[in-house]
This record gives C-alpha cells, structure tokens and sequence, in this order.
C-alpha cells in the first residue's frame, strides 16, 4: 500500500544534541526498507524498486513525474501514485530522504568498540580482545551464571562461572548437560537460569541489563577506596563514560544498548551518486558497494536461517554481516578493509566525514572568501617592526566596492561602469579614495602555515 510519509523539522530551534539514535528514531525518519542490493536498471537507467535507489523509497527521479508515468507536471503536486507507490515531488528530496535495512541479527556499531577509547568495553567492565571474541563469534559469554556461580560439576570436575566470563562452545553444551532440562524451562528473567549468549546479542543483553546509576556508585567508591594507581585509573575512565551517559540524559533519551545497530540507516541516493560515463559503463560512490554487501549477507542470512541451516554455517554468516556492517561505517579501521578492482580500500561514511577533505572543514568550515588575494613576502626596510605593508595594486582590487562606492558619491562618476574604469585605469583620485577607506577597514593577513592564531 503506497503512503505518504510527513517529517517536519522545527525550524525554530536554539541548540543542537548530538546523541545516540534509537531503534524508533531511524524508523520514523526512515521513508521505507530496502531490501535488494540493486542499483539501476541497465537497459532502461531506471532505478530498481526496493533497491538501492529505489523511487518509492527516495522519491522522483525526474521533478513532479511518478516511476510508471501516469502522473506528471507540478498539478499532481503531493498525490501518491496508485500504480507505482512513488510521490509526485520534487526531486530534490532524493538529497534528504533516507531509508533503511532491516538487519536480520543486531550488530555492534564498530565506533565504540574499535576506537580508543573503548566505550562498550568501559561499560562492561571487558577487555578489548574478550570484546572482540564475542563480537565476531568466537567465544560464548555468560550474561547470567545461575547456579554456576556457586559451581557445577562437569566431567567429575566442579567448576564456577561469573558474570561477562568467555566460555566455549564445549564448555557452553557440557554445562547446559550438567544443568540439565529444567534450567531451558526457567525464565529468562529468573536469576537462578543459565544464560550464556555470542555476537552482537550477547553484548545487546548485557547493555540492556546495566544500571547506570548504581556502577556510577560503585565505580566512585571504587576510585575512592582502591590503592592500586592503575586499578583507581582504571575505574575512573570507566566512569567518564558512565557519567557521559548519565549526564546526556538530561537533554536527549540516551542508552547504551542503542550502540548495537538493529535497523541500519541507508543514506539519502544523492549523497551516494551513480553518474553514467561514455560507452555504457557508470562511476558508482564506494558507499554503494558497501550498502549493497550489506544487503546480500543480510538476505542470505534471512534465507539461511528460514531453511534451518546447521548453527556453525548460521554463525559464519552473522560475522561475515557484522564485518560488512564495519566496513560500511569504518573501512579504514579495518585490518582486512574491503578493497575495489585496484586495490584501494573503499570510501566508508567515516572516510567522507573525517580529515581535511571531509564533509566537517571542507564543505561545512571552509568558505570560500569574497576578496582575498595572495602575494609574495618581501623585505621593506621603511617599515616599522609591526607593521606590514599591502602592494598598492593588491589594495585597489580588494577595496574596489568601496571606492566605486565613494567616486559615485563624490560625483566624480556617474555610473558603476564608469568607475569600475577609473579604477582600472589607476587615476591619482583613486589612490586618494583607497587612502581614507583604509584608515576605517581592517585587513587581516594570514601568513602560511597557518599553525595558530598568531599567524594571522
């Protein structure tokens, strides 16, 4: 059933958050889910439906024209097309609107477990490499030990289990043998079961189960009472992050369990073009790619786990999806980064973000300036230590508006065109002209390499 989908954003807002997104919050902003790794059409250059650049989803590809082309001009503005699901707009909504991926398995956003520091490891109170052997699949972790806290007896052997300790696969079946059936038959809130989990839901669990407020207390008197320099530094960085928490809570709803990533956002098409060149062939973003390994694993899993394949072949597909997922948002943090026909490692979304060439200081901080000049340094002896001198000719361009502005005023010209030549040709006036708009202006000169403000 084709719908359509209204998000108004306030325009009269005071200040920004930056905070984690909630499973809800990427549905609502989510304008539909795509679910085939398809891009184009390659006969007709149209967009596949429910894929990657799918109308219905992003919107028109053409202004006020739907997918089928039973509607078109601005008249059909805002109806719904009843035959193709797509919306008669504009076709600058293909920058804005988003859409997402249903992930089969939740998987664990590789921002905050790969970069230093290590916010989930913080928060659990684990190592990096425990993190990591859970994370991809390697090792079981015991969420709740039960009666294994007290001991359990395997192979004549008695033997305990505490909290966040890494088990394997063996160990996991001789212990639910030992336990026997009754312990499946409790519920999974009772704290005498036997809970052990792996992978990004094991991890989803023990966020979920973690009370910000009372390790906050613990981890205090923790710093307060320990001896040891390196444990106290240890408890005090963990509650940094804690406390981060705690105090975002204040402004925005902010959970832990939001760092694993159930419903992944897929980034407005236009931000990730698909331009056609000469002879047939297409210069496709990187994110594409990325978006579209995504898309298979994902479906092979979904398929993998309908038909009830063996559990070693269904673990093998989870991390085979939580590896394309980091790649997708950190390709470079990777040691075995997904690489193109060349060799070079893929473009991930933090690749645009970050450095000089990011979307940040080059498109959101860098300006380009209105009259600006640049020049060669050379001595002059007649000036004083702190000052420096502008050549006469670089002056005049950069204060043009100015004295245009003041030759009109003094009825030396007439027209704009007029004076524009006057400057041009340098008359004596105009250097008059320069001399009094400089005493009010200030001109900043930045000397290169910009390393502090003192440069300027």
């Amino acid at each position: 059933m084709p719908f359509k989908k209204d998000l108004k954003i306030k325009a009269d807002f005071k200040q920004i958050v930056i905070g984690l997104s909630s499973p809800d919050t990427i549905l609502e902003r989510s304008y539909g889910e795509v679910l085939k790794p398809e891009t184009i059409n390659y006969r007709t250059y149209k967009p596949e439906r429910d894929g990657l650049f799918c109308e219905r989803i992003f919107g028109p590809v053409k202004d006020y024209e739907c997918y089928c082309g039973k509607y078109k001009r601005i008249r059909y503005k805002g109806i719904v097309c009843d035959r193709c699901g797509v919306e008669v707009t504009e076709k600058k909504v293909r920058r804005e609107r988003m859409g997402h991926i249903k992930l089969v398995v939740p998987i664990v956003h590789i921002w905050y477990f790969k970069s230093l520091p290590n916010k989930i490891g913080y928060l659990l109170g684990m190592s990096s490499k425990k993190l990591d052997s859970v994370i991809y699949y390697e090792r079981f972790c015991v969420i709740q030990p039960g009666p294994c806290a007290e001991g359990v007896t395997i192979n004549g052997e008695l033997k305990r289990y505490d909290t966040h300790d890494l088990i394997t696969e063996e160990e996991y079946f001789d212990i639910l043998d030992a336990l026997g059936q009754e312990n499946q038959l409790l519920d999974d809130h009772d704290p005498n079961k036997f809970i052990a989990e792996m992978g990004a839901p094991a991890v989803h669990t023990m966020l979920s189960r973690l009370d910000l407020d009372e390790m906050s207390a613990a981890l205090r008197h923790q710093a307060n009472t320990e001896t040891s320099q390196q444990r106290k530094a240890e408890a005090l960085k963990r509650l940094s992050v804690v406390e981060s928490f705690r105090e975002a809570n204040e402004h925005i709803e902010n959970k832990p369990e939001w760092m694993i990533v159930q419903y992944l956002p897929v980034i407005p098409p236009e931000l990730r073009p698909l331009v056609p060149l000469d002879g047939g062939r297409f210069a496709s973003s990187d994110l594409n790619d990325l978006y579209r390994r995504v898309i298979i694993r994902n479906n092979r899993l979904k398929r993998l786990i309908e038909i009830k394949a063996p559990e070693v072949i269904l673990r093998n597909e989870k991390r085979m999806l939580q590896e394309a997922v980091d790649s997708l948002f950190d390709n470079s943090r990777k040691s075995n980064a997904f690489k193109a026909e060349g060799g070079r490692a893929l473009k991930s979304l933090s690749d645009v973000l970050k450095g000089k060439q990011g979307r940040f200081r080059q498109n959101l901080l860098g300006k380009r300036v209105d009259y600006s000049g640049r020049s060669v340094i050379v001595v002059g002896p007649e000036l004083k230590l702190h000052e420096c001198g502008i050549p006469k000719d670089m002056a005049a361009e950069l204060f043009k508006p100015f004295i245009i502005r003041k030759l009109i005023e003094r009825g030396i010209v007439k027209t704009v065109k007029s004076a524009k030549k006057l400057v041009d040709k340098k008359e004596a006036v105009v250097w008059d002209i320069l001399e009094n708009i400089l005493k009010g202006h200030p001109v900043m000169l930045n000397r290169a390499p910009t390393l502090h403000r003192l440069s300027i």
